[in-house]
């Protein structure tokens, strides 16, 4: 006999693509892409990176037209990682006005008046020894350092940053950077906040892209332990207790329980990181035609946002906003 109900069947939505196209929950758009670059002194520089193919270091101009290409194909928003000409034990160059950042933002400011530029805020590539601050002994001074990174952030915003994001995981970093941005007139200026930053080893070939290789040690002792996760919901609650505007978690696709955790407990925008290794990964099993490279992009993305993510960083952004429009 038949059931007196009616039978189920999910599959008559799945019938082709235009129906799985009209009942879809989840999607990407080109707005809530950013997409991070590197920027090194210098003219004409476009040089590759072994560990992550098809991402380059870029001189300023060549960043410019390259951002230029992006913006106008859809990507509003960048964020960009500094390399110094020269290193130093305070990481210096990271508040010089005329830094690699501040002269970098000043020239894409110029260039797209109403990109959001987001200016990754960290000494580690810009110290002699790759640490996140200033080291006593081997230890990192954490209050010294939030000194340092309050004025980088002002450096930063006087040169045209849209948003400060410090990546450092300093303990009260965001408290002393809004304070200094509030009393430079810099009211205005959100926080996007690496909040949930884990000591991933996902990392890897971002060591290569940023030149920031710890001379010892390793950054443990003040990123997450990846085996916890209800301590990511307490650093997200603490930096926006101190005024941070939006979150990240990174990486993201190893962490997507926790993305789903925090956008579930916060009111801000939350951002997820899908981070070099993850990008190193993909482009390697693509190239070796072990998976089909398009799918596996979209698909991990969609995953990204399914669990929660508000915008993604991304190094897949230029390709990713042809493949949706």
């Amino acid at each position: 006999m038949f059931p007196s109900f009616p039978i189920e069947r999910p599959r008559r939505l799945r019938r082709t693509e235009v129906l799985r196209d009209l009942v879809r929950e989840t999607r990407l758009h080109p707005a809530e892409l950013i997409y991070p670059v590197f920027v090194k002194p210098g003219r004409d520089r476009q040089d590759p990176i072994q560990s992550m193919p098809g991402i380059f270091q870029w001189s300023p101009d060549t960043l410019e037209r390259h951002l230029t290409t992006a913006y106008q194909k859809g990507i509003k928003s960048f964020l960009l990682f500094g390399i110094p000409e020269h290193k130093d034990a305070r990481g210096s160059e990271a508040y010089d006005p005329q830094g690699i950042i501040q002269v970098t933002l000043r020239r894409l400011r110029d260039a797209l008046s109403d990109a959001v530029l987001i200016a990754d805020l960290c000494l580690c590539e810009y110290t002699d020894h790759g640490h996140c601050g200033v080291l006593k002994g081997e230890t990192v001074d954490n209050d010294v350092t939030l000194d340092l990174l309050a004025e980088t952030a002002v450096r930063q915003a006087e040169a045209g940053a849209s948003i400060v994001a410090p990546s450092d995981m300093m303990d009260g970093r965001v408290g002393a950077i809004r304070r200094a941005l509030d009393q430079q007139g810099f009211q205005d200026i959100p926080i996007m906040s690496y909040a949930a930053k884990y000591a991933s080893a996902f990392y890897g070939p971002f060591r290569e892209a940023a030149e920031n290789t710890p001379a010892f040690g390793d950054r443990r002792s003040y990123q997450m332990d990846p085996a916890n996760r209800r301590e990511a919901l307490k650093e997200v609650f603490l930096d926006i207790e101190e005024g941070a505007d939006l979150v990240i978690v990174k990486p993201a696709l190893p962490y997507l329980d926790i993305v789903s955790d925090v956008k579930a407990a916060v009111k801000v925008p939350v951002a997820a990181y899908q981070v070099s290794g993850e990008y190193a990964m993909i482009e390697a099993a693509g190239r070796n035609g072990w998976i089909d490279r398009r799918r596996v992009v979209m698909e991990t993305l969609t995953a990204i946002r399914r669990a929660g993510a508000d915008m993604i960083i991304t190094y897949f952004a230029p390709e990713v906003v042809d493949w949706i429009e």
